[in-house]
């Protein structure tokens, strides 16, 4: 198997790390395979804000879970049903979101927002690629990460203003990077969604 299909597939959504910190050349580096997606236009709407405080970190955690369990209860109940299926409050991933200590970015060393202009209406589909090329750099270095996307509820915490994000910008996902302490099985792939045409 080649070097790229073989990071594709070994690839994990990691929820728990090591104290290890990230060298910022390595996250210089991811940022850099990010940078190097596809967008619209060529448009590259992305920004990347980066955070490394263990502090702030588990700050932003705490805030944004109340504001995502927030939201959660704003829901109507077909709605809530529906983001407990999918595994919005974690708990499909053995996870308390309710007591455990950092229910959003793991202990992760490294939280990466990615915002893009508000008026981009395509910025969603190029972010999403920037994310998995940072996410498949950071396999590829030894690194392991988890798409957070609870991450956009930073936008509704009192400290949302430390990351200095213009009001032209919003949070499309944040990114967790760091030294995994787990190794989770891969998830059966569905094999029954291709229709040749």
């Amino acid at each position: 198997m080649n070097e790229v299909i073989k990071t594709i597939y070994e690839r994990r959504a990691v929820r728990k790390y090591t104290d290890q910190t990230v060298n910022t050349a390595i996250i210089e580096k991811l940022l850099d395979a990010g940078r190097m997606a596809p967008s619209a236009i060529n448009k590259q709407p992305w920004k990347f804000y980066i955070v490394t405080s263990k502090e702030d970190i588990k700050l932003f955690s705490g805030e944004i879970a109340k504001e995502g369990m927030k939201s959660i209860t704003d829901m109507s109940l077909k709605k809530v049903a529906k983001a407990v299926v999918s595994g919005i409050t974690h708990l499909s991933h053995g996870i308390d979101f309710l007591t455990t200590k950092d229910p959003v970015f793991y202990g992760a060393p490294v939280v990466i927002f990615i915002t893009s202009p508000k008026e981009n209406e395509w910025a969603g589909l190029d972010i999403g690629m920037c994310s998995q090329n940072i996410m498949l750099a950071a396999k590829s270095l030894g690194l392991d990460s988890c798409p957070i996307g609870f991450g956009k509820f930073v936008e509704k915490t009192k400290d949302y203003s430390k990351l200095n994000i213009p009001e032209t910008e919003q949070v499309q996902i944040a990114i967790i990077i760091g030294y995994g302490k787990e190794n989770p099985e891969i998830h059966e792939r569905k094999k029954d969604n291709v229709f040749w045409v």
